[in-house]
């Protein structure tokens, strides 16, 4: 039987095992099937004597089972599986929880191929979870072991049911009946960019005989992905630039003119090119379309305000979507605090989110579909069937990377394909915004308003220097005694819960401590943090409020503003306050376990203090070991305040999310082996590319093959996603 990429994967690898591949990799297709490539290669040189085995990098070795023993785990039900293999000169562990079954296989005498990260477990080497394949017989293993020395042999993401071989098994018997592929590029381009085939490149990734197989391999298909998802989004910045919407422009003596003639302090350079970029969108007959990235701080909000004013001078309403009701809730406020008594009057800005009184919520929605309330801020509360608009003229959406698309498309359908602007203080690299925003025209706001008084950061490392934990609660009552606030951020609401949870995931006194370490739950909670500080003598007496996501919305709205008051000297909360909040008399943010939190949020917490003329400091507080990835990532966010640089290393360490879809974490990527830091190059050249073949080319009528994928990969629903963008 000859297989189709859009063959379903039930024809061709038999009912049972695609339910099974579609459980655990969501596979639907052979395309989906082939597209799962492998994540990694044992290449010539990495089959490692076991005496010579670096502790804590990955190795591959060819070595034969010694020993087998299970016994009962301590902790939780379940057997631990402890295997020795040797390779005739040094020996080592494997160690499995919960996976007894692995012992009818891994008999002693059966010689593989074993591969994973070495770890050390009471003076001896170990592999936690390794993955292997088990050679058939002793002739066949002689010389695969030969053959595995000089060829790569791929390693694929992979489940206890399915692993690695019995993947790479299943891939070559659907690879053997595997018909013509479409190919994205032409003959001319292949040459051009020294690509292969697209069926060559789908056999050399998954059964090279080189390495330079891979590479040729993976270069080509990279580039297929790179010019598809170019294509696609140049495409849906045409759609959007086709559609008409209503100018909003701005009137001399009008709502714009007024608020600008009583601002107390001049724009910066970049707020000045920035609005005058967005006022010239507004103004146009298409709809704007736009991404403004900014620095904490930098004044996006003003920004935004000021295009909401100008649409509202039409009678258009401006809609502003926030991630948390804390932050709706300032954002109200301090657009209300902007526009002063008498332009809020006229607009009558209005909040609608979720946690509001029936009555109140009612009242709020009749502003909204009367059109009285010109200027509206809310949470997912705006996005309700029951909100309607009179005239939805702009859509502002704060922090975007909280929202999926199709929230955001369910908003903006409640007008007249209105206008978009999309605001981050996570800023991003230009290949991300060309990747992720490509159908979006991109601003950025780098310089920031006068007057700021600047952060300093420093890392506590308190598993090496345990006396620095009382001096940074010592610190904290120092800044309170100069009349200044502090925030304190912890990674859990009640650490002791969710480290009981985390100890049952596995037996830690059976695993290796770098493993044990990094199942252990958080060290630091909101409750206990706050109980800990009512008795310590530098803090007990200083006015203390705890915050998390748990407590109703009307609750954290009084504690953020009596802490914006100066009612409460110190705030102990979770990262309900990373994005927005405002408080320019905080001098301090402390976070504990620091190294639990990503590079960009460490960044977004930081920019909580250090907003008025108060400087800044904040505390990393963490017991990562030197040396560790956890502490490297805490020491890049204590080296630099340049939040373009630091979102270079979060890239790296978070992926980039799913580019064409809903998804926004990086776990799940639409795209398979396209990384957009390391294919920088790459991608650019694909969206030269993809500009030359719609320029030349706009339906594509001479590049069926593009045409052909990028219908297929882009059906109803990724389509849709582009749009929602």
């Amino acid at each position: 039987m000859t297989f189709a990429l859009e063959t379903p994967l039930a024809e061709a690898v038999g009912e049972k095992l695609a339910k099974s591949l579609a459980r655990a990799f969501e596979m639907q297709t052979v395309g989906d099937l082939v597209s799962h490539y492998p994540r990694r290669y044992a290449k010539r040189g990495d089959l490692t004597p076991i005496l010579d085995l670096p502790v804590g990098q990955p190795a591959t070795i060819v070595a034969e089972v010694q020993s087998v023993q299970s016994r009962p785990m301590r902790n939780r039900r379940g057997t631990l599986l402890e295997v020795v293999i040797g390779d005739g000169v040094g020996e080592m562990s494997l160690t499995f929880f919960g996976q007894a079954w692995r012992e009818r296989e891994l008999r002693p005498g059966v010689r593989g191929v074993f591969s994973g990260k070495v770890g050390e477990y009471r003076g001896e080497l170990q592999f936690s979870h390794p993955d292997y394949q088990l050679f058939e017989d002793e002739l066949a293993a002689r010389e695969s072991a030969e053959e595995y020395a000089e060829r790569p042999l791929p390693f694929y993401p992979a489940t206890s049911t399915l692993p690695t071989w019995k993947i790479q098994k299943i891939i070559g018997e659907v690879l053997d009946g595997l018909g013509p592929v479409t190919d994205p590029l032409t003959e001319e381009m292949r040459r051009e960019h020294k690509a292969m085939g697209a069926r060559e490149a789908l056999e050399k990734i998954h059964r090279p005989r080189a390495d330079a197989d891979v590479h040729r391999a993976r270069h080509t298909l990279r580039l297929h992905e790179a010019l598809v998802m170019q294509t696609a989004l140049l495409q849906q910045r045409w759609f959007v630039r086709a559609m008409a919407t209503t100018p909003r422009r701005a009137a001399d003596g009008g709502l714009l003119s007024r608020f600008d003639a009583v601002l107390p302090f001049d724009l910066t350079p970049d707020q000045e090119a920035v609005g005058a970029r967005i006022a010239s969108d507004l103004a146009a007959e298409a709809p704007m379309n736009r991404l403004v990235q900014g620095e904490v701080g930098s004044g996006k909000t003003l920004v935004a305000l000021r295009a909401m004013l100008q649409v509202a001078e039409s009678g258009g309403q401006c809609a502003l979507i926030a991630p948390t009701e804390v932050l709706a809730g300032q954002h109200l406020r301090s657009i209300t605090k902007m526009l002063g008594p008498d332009l809020a009057a006229e607009l009558m800005p209005t909040l609608l989110t979720g946690q509001m009184s029936t009555p109140e919520r009612r009242k709020a929605s009749l502003r909204v579909a009367s059109g009285q309330a010109r200027i509206v801020v809310g949470t997912h509360a705006l996005l309700s069937d029951k909100t309607t608009f009179a005239d939805l003229g702009f859509v502002v959406v704060d922090e975007q990377h909280r929202f999926g698309v199709e929230q955001r498309e369910t908003l903006r359908a409640k007008g007249s394909n209105p206008h978009v602007l999309v605001l981050t203080a996570t800023p991003i690299p230009r290949t991300v915004a060309m990747t992720v925003f490509g159908d979006l025209d991109v601003s950025t706001i780098r310089t920031m308003p006068a007057g700021r008084a600047g952060i300093s950061t420093f890392v506590a490392p308190i598993a090496e220097k345990p006396g620095w934990f009382g001096r940074v609660w010592e610190r904290a009552a120092e800044e309170v005694a100069k009349g200044h606030q502090v925030f304190v951020v912890c990674a859990a609401i009640d650490a002791e819960a969710e480290g009981a949870a985390a100890v049952e995931e596995g037996d830690l006194d059976e695993v290796p401590a770098d493993v044990a370490a990094e199942r252990q739950g958080p060290r630091f909670g909101v409750e206990q943090v706050a109980s800990t500080l009512s008795r310590q003598p530098s803090t007990k007496d200083l006015r203390i409020q705890t915050l998390h996501g748990r407590m109703p919305g009307d609750e954290k709205d009084q504690i953020m503003r009596a802490f914006a008051r100066g009612d409460i000297d110190m705030v102990v909360a979770t990262t309900v306050i990373e994005v927005g909040v405002d408080v320019p008399n905080a001098s301090t943010m402390i976070i504990l376990d620091a190294d639990r939190f990503g590079v960009s949020q460490l960044h977004q917490l930081r920019g909580r203090v250090g907003r008025g003329g108060v400087p800044g400091l904040c505390l990393l507080v963490t017991e990562a070991l030197e040396g560790t990835p956890a502490r490297e990532r805490v020491e890049a966010v204590a080296g630099t305040l340049d939040g373009f640089a630091l979102a270079e290393v979060d890239l790296e360490l978070r992926g980039e999310g799913d580019v064409l879809g809903g998804a926004q974490s990086g776990s799940r990527s639409s795209l398979r082996l396209l990384r957009v830091i390391k294919d920088a190059s790459l991608i650019e050249k694909a969206r030269t590319l993809a500009e030359s073949i719609l320029e030349r080319d706009p339906t594509l009528a001479a590049h069926p093959g593009l045409a052909t994928i990028l219908d297929a990969r882009l059906g109803t629903e990724e389509r849709a996603a582009l749009r929602k963008n």
